[in-house]
């Protein structure tokens, strides 16, 4: 096994790797001694330290019971992780990206979210969730309700693991005033989500802020982007999403300490967290009961 710094293809794989092994139902050392190997080799793969042999990730996928796109999934990433050049960003063009982004996620200890003019899928409503994801349906994809459900299931459950983790994460939500404008499937579901935004923010460990329309000087006009802070397990993560296609991760130092700055900067520039809220009940009365 060849060790490294936990590149974002190395933390994917290390993440997937743990859930398949969970989802077996089997230890650390079941599956070391699976591949005749000791137990810090698939810790240190889970970890997203070390990347396993191409003969090693195979007979653990088979050990785990991987299905066949899944485990073609798993191989590529392995192959991505033992190739990946220092300096690169790294963009995920394999399949259900989402999923991945997700046990990042997970993962992290503190999630900074901001987008212009929707509100994070993190952060919606399911009515608002299923609006944006009915809005997508044959135009991203051919038609189809399975898909939506699907999809509206998949962004539920991650709000879930993510919001009710067992520890909780610090979690800032930067919300422009235009996606509380903007109308998503109806006046009722707009107003509802703005009614979960106000709920959301009284939870502990979250922080909702509004960042004004009239605002001169955003540094991330026009952009979107999920910082990802794991304390001191991995590098900061910046995942920068778009419209459609794959996004791109950004892992290096030289590329995410001015990524996160510029979120910390739009964090000074937001109304404190109750006059957001104040702000919140003011467009909620303007949208009317």
């Amino acid at each position: 096994m060849s060790y490294g710094r936990p590149t974002v293809e190395r933390r994917q794989l290390g993440l997937m790797l743990k859930k398949l092994r969970e989802h077996k139902g089997v230890s650390q050392n079941d599956a070391a001694c699976e591949i005749g190997r000791k137990q810090t080799r698939i810790s240190r793969a889970e970890l997203g330290v070390g990347s396993l042999a191409p003969e090693e990730l195979a007979k653990l996928l088979d050990f785990y019971g991987v299905a066949q796109d899944e485990r073609a999934t798993a191989l590529a990433l392995g192959t991505q992780a033992r190739k990946r050049q220092r300096g690169r960003t790294y963009t995920d063009q394999l399949p259900r990206s989402f999923e991945r982004l997700a046990d990042l996620q997970a993962d992290a200890k503190a999630i900074g979210f901001y987008e212009t003019g929707i509100v994070p899928g993190l952060a919606q409503s399911p009515d608002y969730a299923r609006a944006v994801i009915s809005a997508f349906d044959g135009v991203w994809w051919e038609t189809s309700m399975q898909e939506v459900e699907s999809r509206l299931a998949f962004r539920l459950g991650q709000q879930r693991r993510v919001l009710e983790a067992d520890e909780p994460k610090d979690i800032s939500f930067v919300l422009t005033e235009t996606a509380l404008d903007q109308v998503v499937g109806s006046v009722a579901v707009l107003r509802g989500q703005i009614l979960h935004l106000l709920q959301l923010s009284e939870r502990p460990n979250v922080v909702v802020r509004v960042l004004p329309s009239s605002t001169p000087r955003n540094p991330l006009l026009g952009g979107g982007l999920i910082t990802l802070d794991f304390g001191t397990a991995a590098p900061r993560i910046v995942f920068v999403p778009v419209l459609y296609g794959p996004s791109t991760y950004h892992d290096q130092e030289s590329d995410t300490a001015p990524m996160f700055r510029a979120f910390e900067a739009a964090e000074k520039l937001v109304l404190p967290a109750e006059s957001s809220r104040t702000l919140l009940i003011d467009k909620l009365k303007e949208l009317g009961s």
